[in-house]
């Protein structure tokens, strides 16, 4: 089918009208074909932002925008193979663990990720901070990846779901990524392109999220199981806490190494149990072990032993990247490093999520439109988080910038943050809210 008038489709959904599975794949052809220019788009996405989408909607945009490129069939990868996504958070580095963990566990996990889209990281940018990475690869190539090493993790591109990669870039320009319509489908598409018969999807849940509350969660989550269902695939989805930074980095390439802290068994402990609680949902919806009690023994083994350490190695060298520097923690950092240093003492109450990420920014490590650069060596270290004791004068926090004026744009930013209380508090405790399994 073609549309008769992209015009006419766009004002169909500003009047709340609902589109058919006909129009949304004709649609979805012009958007890849070049026909609906990017200025039509956005006004769609601001129309279906505005309006929303409904269940059937969200499930025909998700098929259209997989089959708008190459699909793999259903168990391609073999009966273990996996599927992980995030939803985004700040300092969610969680797949650069997750991913090769489970691959070292006996799973195999071909992944596509995606680029920043808002105050949240992505895992396209954290890799691009290993030199030589490659993130764009043809098919054969990341099918020989993932046979080799187990796991391979790279972008949308013209061969898959090439429909998400150009929404995805205008959602972040156009101040529509969080709805959840869009984000079921955007997560959803590159899940059924690559065929896996199994996906968990790690839903964040909190101020450093899209969803600010487990309801708002939840609605989420009915849209992703609905597309999964449709489509005859097993969905497991961890619901997880994002009030305040998953570990203690924040930054592309700060993430990348505190990634491989956590696969050497050390890191900080919310981000490896966080990743352990993730890998072990991986590992039984594989259907590698009878039950979950032997699953999370399996990940504790296999972090312990460091395969999963080996396995992201691995990897980075099969796509091209400098594993020796991984190793040996020779990432570029930005030179310009200025400790926030607390003029109270206290218990550390809170640290907003949402704030550290919008430190970030005059830093330059998020995107203002759409192609922006990003600066992968930048970013924020917190040496203090929730429940944990601060004496006057003490750093809460490391900036890295690449100017004192942008460090110092942060430094205010990040100090905000915190919220201190002269009374004990707990640290935060587990990440893990619930989880639903479809």
């Amino acid at each position: 089918m073609k549309l008769t008038s992209i015009t006419e489709f766009i004002a169909s959904k500003r009047d709340g009208q609902e589109h058919s599975a006909d129009e949304i794949a004709a649609f979805t052809a012009a958007i890849v074909s070049g026909e609906a220019p990017d200025y039509q788009i956005s006004a769609w996405l601001m129309a279906a932002y505005l309006r929303g989408l409904s269940r059937t909607e969200v499930v025909a945009l998700a098929r259209a925008m997989a089959a708008s490129g190459y699909q793999y069939p259903l168990g391609h990868f073999g009966p273990h193979a996996v599927d992980k996504h995030s939803t985004g958070g700040v300092g969610d580095k969680t797949s650069l663990v997750v991913v090769p963990l489970c691959a070292a566990a006996g799973a195999v996990v071909p992944k596509m990720a995606g680029r920043g889209l808002g105050f949240t990281g992505g895992t396209i940018d954290k890799l691009e901070s290993i030199p030589g990475f490659q993130v764009q690869l043809e098919l054969p190539r990341f099918e020989e990846v993932v046979t080799n090493v187990g796991c391979a993790i790279v972008a949308q591109s013209p061969a898959l779901a090439p429909a998400d990669g150009i929404l995805y870039a205008l959602r972040d320009a156009t101040a529509t990524v969080e709805s959840p319509g869009l984000i079921a489908t955007s997560v959803m598409s590159k899940k059924l392109a690559l065929g896996c018969p199994a996906i968990v999807i790690d839903l964040k849940v909190g101020r450093g999220s899209f969803c600010q509350d487990l309801e708002q969660a939840r609605e989420l989550g009915a849209l992703l199981a609905a597309i999964a269902q449709a489509n005859g695939r097993r969905l497991t989805i961890v619901y997880s806490s994002m009030e305040q930074p998953l570990g203690s980095a924040v930054g592309h390439a700060l993430e990348v190494l505190e990634a491989a802290e956590v696969l050497r068994g050390a890191g900080p402990e919310d981000l490896r149990e966080h990743c352990l609680a993730v890998a072990s949902e991986m590992i039984l919806a594989a259907q590698l072990v009878p039950d979950l009690p032997a699953a999370k023994a399996l990940c504790r083994q296999v972090l312990q032993e460091g395969s999963g350490f080996a396995k992201f190695l691995s990897m980075i060298g099969a796509q091209g990247g400098d594993a020796e520097a991984v190793a040996q923690g020779r990432l570029s950092l930005a030179q310009h490093v200025r400790p926030v240093l607390t003029s109270d003492e206290g218990y550390v109450l809170s640290v907003d999520a949402r704030q550290v990420a919008r430190a970030l920014q005059p830093l330059g490590a998020t995107r203002q439109k759409k192609g922006d650069p990003i600066d992968l060596t930048v970013g924020v270290k917190l040496l203090a988080k929730q429940g944990e004791w601060v004496k006057a004068g003490e750093p809460l926090a490391l900036v890295y910038a690449n100017t004192e004026r942008a460090a110092l744009e942060a430094e205010l930013i990040l100090r905000s943050a915190y919220r201190l209380s002269s009374e004990a508090c707990a640290a935060a405790g587990h990440s893990v809210l619930c989880v639903e399994r479809f």
